[in-house]
Formats: structure tokens, sequence, C-alpha cells
């Protein structure tokens, strides 16, 4: 479904990727794991084309997205939630949902009904702006624009920060449902354990920008491999 091969990037002439390499197949839910610094935001900003590959390929089903703008990947199927969210504080969350729309210009012009039924807050605070959400209800939020524009595949950066545990169990098993339901792809940056094995098929660890161990959802018990890579 997406496969991304022997990518180097970064921000000016600083290199962040390596030659780094994933794919992810229809309805796989993949978290990207590592310590600070490794370039795990990177990798996202480089699929969703906010930063240009100096090389390798990014392949979406039968599209070549190297090079592509960004409105175009999300246009062929990807979604993207940044780290911080990216909601706009001064408009209402119907006001969000409905800028996920613009996403896919042919779509229906109508918030999907599964969103509220999801996450029946956000219909009742549908009026309410944005900003004044708590930052679960933010999260909430951001993965539902998001879906709005009826992506294929997920890209989230670190979807647990700042919520509380409740929250981050409730969306490790939505990301969940998404796959299992709609077969909906999910590729996460994420250093929560507990959100990781709720959701999870397996996780791959990124050093120095490029992903250096695959491991299944079990392997997550494994505290030599865990020290290994993620201890500071």
């Amino acid at each position: 479904m997406l496969d991304a091969r022997d990518l180097v990037s970064g921000y000016g002439s600083g290199k962040v990727l390596n030659g780094a390499s994933l794919s992810v197949s229809k309805g796989e839910v993949v978290a990207v794991m590592g310590r600070n610094g490794v370039g795990k935001t990177t990798f996202l900003k480089t699929l969703m084309g906010t930063i240009s590959p100096q090389t390798g390929t990014i392949k979406f089903e039968s599209s070549s997205l190297t090079g592509l703008p960004t409105h175009r990947i999300s246009q062929l199927g990807l979604g993207y939630v940044p780290q911080g969210r990216g909601i706009f504080d001064r408009l209402t969350v119907e006001e969000n949902l409905q800028m996920g729309l613009r996403a896919q210009p042919g779509l229906k012009h109508a918030i999907p009904e599964f969103i509220y039924e999801r996450f029946p807050i956000l219909f009742e605070r549908r009026r309410q702006l944005a900003g004044t959400l708590s930052g679960g209800q933010k999260q909430q939020l951001a993965i539902s624009r998001a879906l709005c524009g009826d992506p294929k595949i997920l890209l989230l950066d670190e979807p647990s920060e700042g919520i509380q545990p409740n929250i981050v169990q409730d969306i490790g098993t939505f990301i969940r449902e998404l796959a299992e339901s709609q077969g909906i792809a999910t590729l996460l940056v994420e250093q929560n354990l507990e959100l990781i094995s709720i959701a999870c098929d397996r996780f791959e660890i990124m050093e120095k920008g490029i992903f250096v161990h695959r491991g299944a959802r079990s392997e997550l018990q494994d505290e030599a491999m865990l020290k290994k890579y993620l201890a500071v």
C-alpha cells in the first residue's frame, strides 16, 4: 500500500533521514519508535511532502508520491495529524471538521456520521470554539478532521501527547477499529507503550535516520530490547 525506500531528507543542507525504508499494508497499524531527534517526525513530513526527499522513492498503491505537493498527496489518500494536532482554535469544532472535507473536493460535503457516533462529545460541542476543548478532545477532533478527507492511511505524530490515560486508551481502540472495520492503515510516531500495544500490529525503531529494528506487538514486553533502543 505505502512503500518508502531509501529516503534521504532533512532541513537545508542538514540530513536527518539517511536511507530510511518502511512499508505499510492495507489495514495495518505500524508504530515508529525511537529516541528524541532520530528523525521520526521528519519521516512523516517527508511522506506528506512538507519536506522534499533529496533521494529515495515513495509509492502509494499505484502512484508515486515522490516530489508531489502536499495537497495532491492528501487527495491520493493520505491523512496527516501533526504533532501538536494543528487544529484551528478560532474555528468551531464543526468548522474544523468541514475543513477536513476539502481534502477531497469530489466527496459529498457532509461530515461522516460515524465520527459523531464514535466521539459524541464532538457533536455535543460542535458549535464550540475548538480552542476551548481539552487536550484529549482536541486530539479526537484532529483525527476526525483527517478522516473527513476519506483517507486510506493515517499518519499520526505523537497522538498520546498531553492527554489523559483514558483518552489514550480510547484513541488506541479507535485506531484498531478503523483498521479492522474499514481497512484504514495507520502509521504513527509514538512513545506510549500502552497505546502501541492496543493499536499496533508491529513497530519499527529508528536510530540516526534509519530503521534498525522491527518487532511484533508481543516484543514490547522485552525489557532488554526496550533498554537497548529507547532508554535515554
